[in-house]
């Protein structure tokens, strides 16, 4: 079965945004509150960058940069790469890798659907391995070994 970044890897994500002029303190509470290591920024509902906390550490704390007046627009990476709804998790892990990044929006046309972490595909890898030994060994050892 060939899985897609929609809906094996991720569905029916509530998509934590901010905007443009809205401060780092603000962004990492927001972070912080929902848990979350990235989150996207958006301007009238159209991706514009990725916040991610990587980016709150090089560019603002080892930058130097007040949290109090640095705005999403001077820390985010603009104009990030995305995947599609019908992208796989190998094509996800080969640009994460290729690029070095840990997660990656998915949008569909303009539209935002969510945000793939490395995590998420860890968790899908895990699960196909899972999937392969269970068939390897129904094949070895007959369709029921395992079971009961």
């Amino acid at each position: 079965m060939m899985r897609k970044i929609v809906p094996d890897v991720i569905s029916g994500q509530t998509l934590v945004t901010v905007k443009p002029n809205d401060t780092a303190r603000a962004i990492a509470k927001v972070m912080h509150e929902s848990r979350i290591a990235a989150v996207l920024v958006t301007e009238s509902d159209a991706l514009v960058g990725i916040i991610t906390e990587r980016d709150m550490t090089t560019r603002v704390i080892a930058g130097s940069l007040d949290p109090d007046v640095a705005k999403a627009k001077d820390i985010m990476t603009a104009d990030p790469d995305t995947l599609h709804p019908d992208d796989t998790p190998a094509q996800a892990i080969k640009m994460m890798i290729e690029r070095n990044y840990r997660h990656l929006p998915v949008r569909d046309g303009d539209s935002l659907v969510g945000m793939v972490s490395v995590r998420d595909l860890y968790a899908i890898y895990n699960l196909e391995l899972e999937e392969d030994l269970k068939d390897r060994n129904a094949f070895i050892y007959g369709e029921n070994y395992g079971t009961g």
